[in-house]
C-alpha cells in the first residue's frame, strides 16, 4: 500500500445517536468541535449521527412480516365472490331476455 494516502490522525471518537440514546467509542479521523465524557472518565471528541444500528430497522432486525397466505386467501375469496355475482347477473339477463321474447311472441299473435 502507498504510505502517503493513508490518514495518520486516527484517534478515539464517540459517535452518538441522540434519537435512540445510543453511543459508541471507536477510532476515527472524523473532525469534531464538541467533546463528551465517556464511561471510562476520559473526554473524547463527539460526532452526532442521525441513524445508527440502534435506530435503523435494517440494522435492528425489526421488519414487517407480510402475511402472504392471508393475502392469497383474501384474493381467492374476492374472485369467488365476483364469479358468483357475474353468474347471478348473467342469470338475470337471461331471464329478462326470455321474458322479453315471451312478450314479443304474445304481441305477435
Amino acid at each position: 500500500m502507498k504510505e502517503a494516502i493513508q490518514p495518520k490522525d486516527y484517534r478515539f471518537v464517540v459517535f452518538a445517536d441522540e434519537q435512540a440514546k445510543f453511543s459508541f467509542l471507536t477510532r476515527s479521523t472524523a473532525k469534531s468541535e464538541e467533546t463528551t465524557k465517556w464511561t471510562d472518565g476520559k473526554e473524547y471528541p463527539l460526532v452526532k449521527i442521525q441513524i445508527s444500528s440502534a435506530s435503523h430497522p435494517f440494522f435492528t432486525g425489526e421488519e414487517k412480516i407480510i402475511d402472504t397466505e392471508g393475502r392469497v386467501d383474501r384474493f381467492k375469496a374476492r374472485a369467488q365472490k365476483a364469479a358468483a355475482l357475474r353468474s347471478t347477473l348473467g342469470n338475470k339477463v337471461t331471464k329478462a331476455k326470455k321474458e322479453a321474447e315471451k312478450k314479443a311472441a304474445k304481441a305477435d299473435k
